[in-house]
């Protein structure tokens, strides 16, 4: 008996100080529009995206339709979550985030693991992966105010054209502070977490795509440190997508939007939806979308209006 209970310590690391295994763990950031809903579509599209994408947990956003009217001002989520069906679907549990605060927009966690708590504001969940603990936060902030489009001269919304980084910086926090504040607080039920991932629509590009090198190859109008990824990576979380794909001007990126023409100057193609990971180590990412130059993983026919994002993470 002493020589089984001293073998199981040692597989444990108990006895040695040797870590215990790495889990890994593979996780999507999805806005879904609908469900696909939004075109009239059943869910069966989004479940091949995510069959697909190799996912083991996902973010979803937007798991109900888009309200009616629905403005740039306001569009309230309408109908049912499509996200039940969808975990059911696969065989998995759902977590529908149905608070209603600025960081919420129709948003819902899927999981094959189970899904044991969630957070005060309801931003994130708590995950069992094979015994380790693990949250998941999935985010929706608004999009309006939309930063791109003020220093590009598109008209969406009231808010005034900028023409400095300062300025759309300034916008940029006004808009989507608060959402952050809440994020904050809700992270704190995660200290003692194996891993913590963010997922979301942060509707805000990143501060590691609006480079000098990026702006100067023609990609952004100019360097923007935009301040709500810069609030993670200074919380010591890591960009799954740009951890894999280091340089912006090579891998630029764009999950907005797999719809229209990129050269339209009525639009801004961007990467907006994120993975973001603390205490594990980013192995690969990807961008599911449709077949073409903007996806790594090709799915069609594809349902939604972004594309998606999808990282494995060692911890």
């Amino acid at each position: 008996m002493r020589r089984a209970l001293f073998l199981s310590l040692m597989t444990a690391g108990l006895l040695t100080g040797l870590p215990a295994a790495a889990e890994t763990l593979t996780v999507m950031s999805f806005n879904i529009w609908g469900g696909g809903a939004n075109e009239g579509k059943g869910i069966d599209e989004t479940v091949a995206a995510i069959r697909a994408a190799g996912a083991e947990v996902v973010g979803l956003q937007e798991t109900r339709l888009e309200g009616d009217p629905c403005t740039a001002e306001s569009c309230p989520p309408g109908g049912p979550s499509v996200a039940p069906a969808i975990a059911a679907a696969l065989g998995w549990q759902v977590h529908d985030q149905t608070a209603e605060n600025a960081a919420l927009w129709a948003n819902a966690v899927i999981s094959a693991h189970p899904i044991t708590g969630h957070s005060a504001n309801d931003l994130g969940v708590k995950l069992d992966v094979n015994g380790r603990e693990v949250w998941l936060f999935n985010i929706h902030h608004d999009d309006e105010p939309y930063q791109p489009y003020q220093i590009l001269n598109i008209e969406y919304g009231p808010a005034p054209f900028v023409s400095t980084a300062a300025e759309a910086e300034d916008w940029a926090r006004r808009t989507r502070g608060a959402a952050m504040d809440l994020l904050e607080a809700d992270m704190a039920d995660a200290a003692a977490a194996d891993l913590v991932l963010v997922t979301g629509d942060f509707n805000e590009p990143s501060h590691l795509d609006w480079t000098e090198a990026a702006a100067a190859a023609g990609q952004q109008p100019l360097p923007v440190a935009w301040p709500t990824t810069k609030r993670l990576t200074d919380a010591g979380f890591t960009d799954a997508y740009r951890a894999a794909h280091p340089d912006p001007v090579a891998k630029p990126a764009y999950t907005w939007t797999p719809m229209g023409d990129e050269a339209d100057p009525e639009d801004h193609h961007d990467r907006i939806d994120f993975v973001f990971v603390k205490g594990g180590s980013v192995t690969s990412a990807a961008i599911v979308g449709e077949e073409g130059p903007r996806s790594d993983i090709a799915v069609m026919p594809w349902p939604a209006d972004h594309r998606a994002v999808v990282a494995t993470v060692d911890f």
